[in-house]
């Protein structure tokens, strides 16, 4: 990019520069053969054509810049305008592709940053709703954190930051519906494993008071009744004055039973190790 600049620059100045240009042309044009033209001729081609939503030309031109004069600064910034406009256009694959490039040419330039971040975008605004397959969520979630944990510094990190938690909560909401579709059908067995797995591995997410009342559901319909009041015991503790208490109290009431983390199974040892700190 332009020496002490920033990607938000940069894009500032290509539509103010396509505003310009567009009052002395409506038309989009693509022009196919380039011979003549200096790579700042045909960048404001790009910039006119991304300022008017016509991303295709906009790329093409890009592209070209960096095709045409490689190892130039303007490639450098055609590539990353590149991914830019591929993303405007929802092509996310062209993004992920122009992104990955860019981090990988060009690693310690001030706008790597902002190329992982595309380059997590690309992922995450194809995470939709929770009965889809989550691998694109995982693919999301890693590429994220590369751009809090790589550039903790940059102005995207914090918004990375809450993508990531936004998605993480996004994929317990997967094992929370796939559990609740096993309890609706019985398979009490395979819900546990589904609740176990939010527990464990996702209870920073707004799903394991959920997950914990849908483990006292579960014991409580096989006759595990110790399980059913660990799991009761524990979300006591962290969710009393929620709904989800209330009802896991209730069922258990209903048994003659109370919450209490007693016995020796997985939900007791986590009361003892996190509420009572006993390691042993």
């Amino acid at each position: 990019m332009t020496t002490g600049g920033s990607f938000k620059t940069l894009v500032y100045a290509a539509a103010a520069s396509a505003i310009l240009v567009a009052c002395s042309d409506t038309n989009s044009r693509r022009i196919d053969d380039l011979d003549g033209y200096t790579p700042y001729q045909i960048f404001e081609l790009g910039e006119y054509d991304l300022a008017n939503g016509n991303y295709n030309n906009a790329t093409y031109y890009f592209a070209e810049v960096e095709r045409l004069f490689p190892y130039s600064e303007m490639a450098k910034r055609g590539l990353i305008m590149q991914a830019f406009a591929f993303h405007q256009d929802q092509n996310y694959e062209g993004s992920r592709a122009a992104a990955q490039r860019y981090v990988d040419f060009y690693p310690a330039d001030q706008d790597a940053a902002y190329a992982q971040y595309l380059l997590a975008l690309s992922y995450y605004d194809q995470i939709e709703d929770v009965g889809r397959d989550q691998g694109v969520t995982i693919d999301a979630l890693q590429a994220l954190r590369v751009v809090f944990e790589q550039y903790p510094e940059s102005e995207y990190a914090p918004e990375a930051k809450l993508k990531f938690d936004l998605a993480f909560n996004h994929l317990a909401g997967k094992e929370m519906e796939v559990g609740r579709y096993y309890l609706r059908r019985g398979h009490y067995g395979s819900a546990i494993k589904r609740f176990r797995k939010v527990v464990e591995d996702f209870q920073t997410t707004s799903h394991t008071a959920e997950a914990l009342h849908r483990l006292v559901e579960s014991y409580v319909s096989l006759g595990l009744l110790l399980e059913a009041q660990s799991a009761a015991a524990i979300l006591g503790h962290n969710y009393q004055s929620s709904d989800w208490y209330q009802a896991s109290y209730d069922l258990l009431q209903q048994q003659g039973l109370s919450p209490n983390a007693v016995g020796n199974n997985w939900l007791s040892q986590i009361y003892r190790q996190v509420v009572q700190g006993k390691w042993l």
